[in-house]
Formats: structure tokens, C-alpha cells, sequence
């Protein structure tokens, strides 16, 4: 069994715990009962799942790869450490970590299949698979033990979270003492000579190209408006430390478009 102390409890397991039926949450800019979102969000990612990285390719001109590698350079990988990668099923972050940490192992945990699918087959064709586990889990109660991984990282993952705030208490709990958490996500908040330029790019064109390149405009929709429904980077923050994380810090990237936040526990 998991050990736990008076700080620190592991999640109830799925379907023990209750949502009163008038709780709601936000799916991009609708309105839908908490206990809902889950499942539309899961819809999401089954439909792009095989074209997810491509579009992110197509989306980003290929910039999500710098942000990717930032992301990494932030992390430095030690050899020997275990990460743990949220929302990761295509291993996209799980890869770039086992190449530069050579007897480094990842555990990735999606709570989509279908992205799992994927990942886990790039793994064995990457020569990755002795050294990756992919899991299905959600990230508001992780099938880890507490204090078992040195590192946590979740990229353009947290903002399709039900309640971001379980997620980071998720994300405490599991990271050993000196442990580092790092997020990559979108932020809404662009340099103001830019801002009309990237509304209109997101709106107008990312769901034509998701109509295109992936036969489904209304997942990415949905994506780029829940980059608007996500907190500003200083509230997210504020909720990372709520959370019981130390020495916690943001930067941007490309004018305000992307953050790396980051926290230690102590």
C-alpha cells in the first residue's frame, strides 16, 4: 500500500468520490456540469489522436518544439531520474527526457486511450519501451504512490482538467521531498501589439486547419478556447503555491504566447 503521512493522503479511487449535480466547470466557452467534462474532453482527444502531433506541427509552424525543448533545458534531466509525465500519451516530452537522461525512466499518465495508444507504439519503435510505462489515469487522482517520482511535468495538458487545483494537490503528493513540478501551457495573455493578430489567428484559422488536417474543426474549437478560460500566469501561480509548492516562478515565451511554470516541494 502507498505509505502516507498526516500532510499527505492518496486519492480516493475513481467513482468513490461525489459531485453534487449543480457543480459546473467550463469546456472551452460552454457551460457544463463538472462530472460531464471529463467525458467531452476524452472525446476531444480520441478524435485527434493520431493527428494530434502533426497538428500541433501545422499550428505552431513547428514552434511547439522549441517550447518542448525549453521545457527540457528547465528540467535537466539527471541520468537516474524517474519523471513523471501528465497528459503526455503521445510521448512527445516522455522521448526528448529519455534521450537526454540515458538511464532515466518516465511514466506517462493520460487519461485518454487513444493517445496512449499512440505513445506506447512510438515507444517500441523508438527502442523507449524498457524504459517507459504508459499509463491511464486521470490527473486529479494519479495511479502513482506518494513521494516515488523525482520530477512532474505536464504540457498544454492542465487547463482540460476538471479542477486544475486537485491536479496540483495530485502533483504534490506524488513528488518526492526536493521535487520539481514544471508546466508548459498556453497563455492568454500576448504582448498588446500582438494580441488581435494571435485572437484572430486562433479563432479564424487553428479550427480550419484542425478541419483540414484532422477532419475535426470542433476539437480544436474547443482548444483554443479553453487557452482562454485558462488562469493568467500570476493566478496560476498563486494556485501552485496553494497548492504547498516552494520557490515557484513563471517565464513566457513568444511574446506572452506559452509559460513554464515552476515549483519545488520542500
Amino acid at each position: 500500500m502507498p505509505e502516507t503521512d498526516a500532510t499527505e493522503t492518496v486519492s480516493a479511487p475513481a467513482g468513490m468520490q461525489s459531485t453534487p449535480d449543480d457543480k459546473t466547470t467550463h469546456f472551452g466557452f460552454q457551460t457544463v456540469k463538472e462530472e460531464d467534462k471529463a467525458k467531452l474532453v476524452r472525446g476531444v482527444f480520441n478524435s485527434v489522436a493520431d493527428d494530434y502531433d502533426r497538428m500541433n506541427d501545422v499550428m505552431s509552424v513547428g514552434v511547439h518544439r522549441l517550447w518542448k525543448d525549453s521545457l527540457l533545458d528547465s528540467l535537466n534531466p539527471r541520468s537516474d531520474m524517474h519523471l513523471l509525465d501528465v497528459a503526455g500519451g503521445t510521448g512527445d516530452i516522455a522521448f526528448r527526457f529519455l534521450e537526454a537522461a540515458p538511464r532515466g525512466v518516465v511514466t506517462v499518465c493520460d487519461i485518454n486511450a487513444e493517445m496512449l495508444r499512440v505513445g506506447k507504439a512510438r515507444a517500441a519503435d523508438r527502442g523507449y519501451a524498457d524504459r517507459s510505462d504508459f499509463v491511464c489515469g486521470d490527473a486529479m487522482q494519479l495511479p502513482v504512490e506518494n513521494r516515488s517520482v523525482d520530477a512532474y511535468t505536464i504540457a498544454f495538458g492542465i487547463r482540460n482538467v476538471t479542477r486544475i487545483e486537485d491536479a496540483l494537490k495530485e502533483a504534490y503528493r506524488v513528488l518526492k521531498p526536493g521535487g520539481r513540478f514544471f508546466c508548459l501551457e498556453f497563455s492568454h495573455k500576448v504582448v498588446p501589439l500582438l494580441k488581435s493578430v494571435y485572437d484572430s489567428y486562433s479563432f479564424n484559422v487553428i479550427p480550419k486547419m484542425g478541419e483540414i488536417v484532422a477532419n475535426d474543426r470542433d476539437s480544436y474549437q474547443y482548444l483554443v478556447e479553453s487557452i482562454r478560460r485558462f488562469p493568467a500566469p500570476d493566478a496560476f501561480e498563486e494556485m501552485i503555491k496553494v497548492a504547498g509548492f516552494s520557490r515557484t516562478g513563471y517565464r513566457t515565451m513568444s511574446a506572452g504566447v506559452v509559460a513554464i511554470h515552476t515549483g519545488v516541494k520542500i
